[in-house]
């Protein structure tokens, strides 16, 4: 998605006349669905007539011009891409970041400036880390920079151009620590239009920029590169995803504090909020991967035992020692470990204490307090719309709370850019809207905005929908609410048939994953733990405790009974009779309780897939309801 593509002679004509910032407007609006901030219309009036003069002076008048190119499956945009050939007549594109900073201060982060942002002086990545990591993304995942038999790779360059800046002999943009970034990714300030020129110039000499716009106008997003990378040796990955924005920003505050704690013996709580695909698990392997290599201790903890079997199943092994629980913590003595990463801290129990905890292992401390003082510094990724059944106590609030009783140190961070459902925030936004979990101004879905959501007739159309993209390489894995019953594996080992859906046109039998304490399973029948990644997962149902946490290309989903829309109850009702969770139809917690699980639950699962997500409804008003708020 682009808010603009053409000739950078219409460009600069456009901005001449006025005529840009309308075009991006409406292009917005068409797009989103809703008008753009103000703040962002002003950075467009000011910076695109800035650099549409340094394109004039320079004469770069037979290029192809990009503005607000979302890079792809996130919601992040690139202010500005001019591309075309340079003197060898070899494809060239040039990112151009745009800022309107006048200052900047040092920062203690390896990556970062201070400057005012949002009224307030903030740390914020230096222009050059930040434009220096669109160009790695873009390297790594669209096709058009990626060299194939037939055809070369488009040569990607990247800069930042601070028009309203003027550089002093010890300005914090210049500091050695930069000097690499700099070098890699220019930056230019008030005084240096006509050196951006030459760069751009020297890169783009060649003109004949339209075939290149198309080509990447016309790209896509590549098979995205593996979440994970083993630990060292141990690590069977090639690559890892690149940090971008305020990700490297939680990176970095997170190797800032091990350092001072190492330094001081200080203590900090870094609590990160962010919604279903913001990156919360890339930033949290990144961190444990980079520890680990640097001789930190450091833990991975989640409330998940599918999930982390998962990744202990991933990464081989040796990776049991540092792939932990929450409730591992009871009896440890404080500050045995330099950092505890807890990934879905949403899960985090009021206590670590269960039926199955021996005497001697039980804890009179709270779980969070546990985390927190285990660690010199202790990583809580939330996210309070993920708590999906009584018990779980991890919102944002509490675990902030633990901490200030403990006087330990807070950094607070939040999430925005969307990574999964081909980063569009519009669609994370609507569905919050339509499942009354939050008012947004996202009413409406708009098929047209990238990310394929269907709603289907049948379980069984779902599934065929799902096995053709399988067939073109794709992940995808079916998902249903918790209303039917969940039996033990047959003698034989194979699971039953429990999710029966019986209508005048189809009949639809399936069973769910294996149970956790599963005993004996048939060939090809994957433990619970590993449903989400064995091929034989393709053949069982998912539910939210096997599903939260993972990550697929595209998702079915098949919201039961449990979740009903009935206009003339007001709306949203929990129907607990019609759940087979005893979590929610237990007569302990109440009716509202239940329908905060429950639309917290089909969120999550309905956030699963990267690029599609197919839904089934078993209640015609639901659909119905659904169906309406779809464009």
């Amino acid at each position: 998605m682009r808010l603009y593509a053409g000739s950078s002679t219409d460009f600069i004509t456009a901005t001449a006349h006025n005529a840009i910032v309308g075009q991006l407007q409406s292009a917005f609006f068409d797009y989103y669905r809703t008008e753009p901030q103000p703040n962002e219309v002003t950075s467009w009036h000011n910076s695109l007539r800035s650099v549409s003069q340094v394109f004039q002076q320079a004469g770069l008048l037979d290029h192809g011009v990009l503005l607000e190119y979302q890079l792809p499956l996130t919601s992040k945009r690139l202010d500005c891409l001019i591309c075309g050939h340079d003197a060898e007549q070899q494809k060239q594109a040039v990112i151009i970041e745009l800022k309107q900073w006048s200052e900047a201060q040092p920062s203690a982060g390896p990556h970062e400036v201070i400057t005012w942002l949002g009224g307030q002086l903030s740390d914020v990545l230096h222009p050059s880390a930040q434009v220096g990591q669109y160009r790695q993304y873009l390297a790594d995942v669209h096709t058009a920079f990626n060299a194939t038999e037939e055809v070369e790779a488009i040569q990607l360059h990247a800069c930042a151009y601070l028009h309203n800046y003027t550089f002093t002999a010890t300005d914090a943009l210049l500091e050695p620590k930069f000097t690499e970034l700099v070098q890699e990714s220019p930056i230019y300030g008030q005084q240096q239009a006509a050196e951006l020129g030459a760069y751009l110039q020297q890169r783009l000499s060649g003109g004949n920029g339209q075939p290149v716009l198309q080509r990447i106008d016309a790209g896509r997003y590549q098979p995205s590169k593996k979440l994970l990378e083993h630990v060292g040796d141990i690590m069977r990955r090639k690559s890892r995803y690149t940090l971008l924005d305020d990700q490297l920003l939680v990176y970095d505050r997170v190797l800032t504090a091990v350092l001072v704690a190492q330094q001081h013996h200080t203590k900090t709580a870094v609590l990160v909020k962010g919604g279903p695909g913001t990156g919360k698990s890339v930033i949290a392997l990144h961190l444990l991967h980079d520890l680990l290599r640097r001789e930190v201790k450091a833990h991975y903890a989640t409330g998940s035992k599918a999930f982390t079997e998962n990744l202990r199943d991933q990464f081989g092994y040796r990776s049991n020692s540092f792939f932990t629980y929450f409730n591992a913590y009871g009896r440890a003595t404080p500050n045995s470990l330099d950092v505890v990463i807890c990934d879905e801290a949403h899960r985090i129990r009021s206590s670590s204490n269960t039926r199955f905890t021996k005497t001697e292992h039980q804890s009179n401390l709270p779980q969070a307090e546990e985390l927190l003082q285990v660690a010199k510094v202790s990583v809580f990724f939330i996210d309070d719309h993920q708590r999906v059944r009584p018990g779980e106590i991890g919102s944002y609030d509490t675990l902030k709370q633990a901490a200030q009783r403990l006087g330990v140190t807070i950094a607070e961070f939040r999430l925005e850019a969307q990574f999964r459902c081909s980063g569009s925030a519009g669609f994370i936004n609507w569905l919050d809207n339509t499942l009354g979990i939050q008012r947004t101004a996202n009413v409406l879905w708009n098929a047209q905005q990238g990310y394929d959501f269907q709603i289907v007739d049948s379980p069984i159309v779902l599934e065929e929908m799902l096995e053709q993209q399988r067939q073109q390489g794709h992940t995808a894995r079916t998902v249903a609410g918790f209303c039917w019953p969940w039996s033990d594996p047959l003698p034989d080992g194979q699971l039953v048939d429990n999710i029966i859906i019986e209508t005048d046109q189809f009949s639809y039998h399936r069973p769910w994953n294996a149970k956790d304490n599963a005993g004996r399973l048939a060939p090809g029948v994957p433990k619970t733990s590993l449903w989400a990644t064995a091929p034989g997962g393709v053949n069982q149902v998912g539910c939210i405790y096997t599903a939260q946490g993972f990550e697929f290309d595209y998702v079915g989903v098949i919201v039961g009974p449990d979740l009903r829309y009935r206009q003339a109850q007001g709306g949203w009702v929990a129907n607990q009779s019609g759940s087979s969770d005893t979590a929610i139809n237990n007569r302990r917690i109440s009716p509202a309780e239940a329908l905060e699980y429950l639309r917290n639950t089909y969120k999550v699962l309905m956030t699963r897939g990267i690029q599609g997500c197919y839904v089934y409804f078993t209640d015609e008003e639901t659909r119905s309801f659904f169906q309406s708020r779809m464009e």
